[in-house]
């Protein structure tokens, strides 16, 4: 019982600091409200984020300004068709001392740091793209057959131009897998824009304070992976998971003609741990089918493809997976 209270304690107040992070964020990114709820919510559960809109709406902007909220040592990689993986992980140099005697040193890449900024990510070769696998699932890198660790808290925030862009690759899917939520950054509204405006072609641009250091964030980590989701939650996570797979139940059988592959265990992890940090965001102790629905296409879109049958029908991912959450929903309430 105790041990349930000071849980409890630990949940609250953590949710009264991340509520002061957010509107420290909001001073700088302005508007776009479930963006910042979305990026948030993948540094609370440890994971990374995949951001993808066009150019010019504010991408790199948030991922620099979480990096200062958060208390984060930043990296930045500008992600170019000429990129070598040597650029992003680091390499090893041979030196040659003053008694003329050779040794090799190595020389570390921007990707070591707590929070790596991968800015158009799908402008560089897969190859270079898959540098950062073992990074973003191990935390650590494999250089001259040295195992490297990276800093801990370690998260990546990739911004992503449209596929349809000149000069993009798509991301390989082991890679896309790796990121716990994808984040669509669209045009703002009339209103947010004129903030917008007014805000920063000033003399002055607005500033954000650090409200977390990397190891209260870390601490917030824990927390969240402590906090407590009811069986019912569970059952949902994993009938919308296995809905989504081609096939899989009845559901499934349904998506079958327009889903060529659907999502993996992976997938129902990373929505497991974000319901939590959305339940958190919103000032609530536990996660609720709601939080389920809600995180749906973030958590699953990114994790599947459209069958050629389907694009050729002009449906879309996020259709498919909004129809199937109403499905899966209905029958628990049934």
């Amino acid at each position: 019982m105790a041990e349930s209270r000071e849980l409890l304690a630990e949940i609250e107040a953590l949710g009264e600091k991340i509520a002061e992070a957010r509107q420290a964020v909001g001073r700088r990114f302005i508007g776009q409200a479930q963006v910042v709820e979305l990026a948030l919510s993948a540094l609370l559960c440890g994971g990374h984020g995949l951001l993808v809109g066009l150019p010019g709406m504010g991408k790199t902007m948030l991922v620099d300004t979480l990096g200062t909220v958060m208390g984060l040592t930043s990296g930045r990689v500008q992600f170019t068709p000429d990129l070598m993986p040597a650029d992003i992980l680091g390499s090893e140099v041979l030196e040659t001392a003053a008694d003329g005697t050779r040794s090799f040193r190595f020389i570390e890449g921007p990707v070591f740091c707590q929070l790596l900024m991968a800015d158009e990510i799908n402008r560089a070769s897969p190859r270079t793209q898959s540098a950062l696998l073992q990074a973003m699932q191990e935390r650590e890198v494999t250089i001259a057959g040295v195992h490297r660790p990276l800093p801990k808290p370690f998260h990546v925030l990739a911004t992503q131009n449209p596929i349809e862009q000149e000069g993009t690759y798509p991301l390989p899917e082991a890679q896309l897998d790796r990121f716990l939520v994808q984040i669509d950054v669209d045009y703002p509204d009339r209103a947010t824009e004129r903030d917008i405006l007014v805000a920063t072609t000033g003399v002055e641009s607005a500033t954000s304070p650090r409200i977390f250091t990397a190891g209260e964030l870390a601490a917030a980590q824990v927390t969240v992976r402590r906090m407590p989701v009811s069986e019912k939650v569970v059952e949902l996570i994993l009938d919308l998971v296995r809905a989504c797979r081609p096939g899989e139940t009845e559901a499934g059988r349904a998506v079958s003609e327009s889903v060529a592959w659907g999502p993996g265990p992976r997938a129902a992890q990373a929505l497991m741990l974000a319901v939590r940090a959305r339940a958190l965001l919103h000032g609530r102790l536990a996660p609720s089918a709601e939080d389920v629905v809600a995180l749906a296409r973030p958590v699953l879109s990114h994790r599947m493809a459209l069958s050629f049958a389907a694009r050729a029908r002009g449906e879309s991912l996020s259709g498919i997976i909004e129809g199937v959450a109403h499905e899966v929903t209905r029958a628990e309430a049934a």
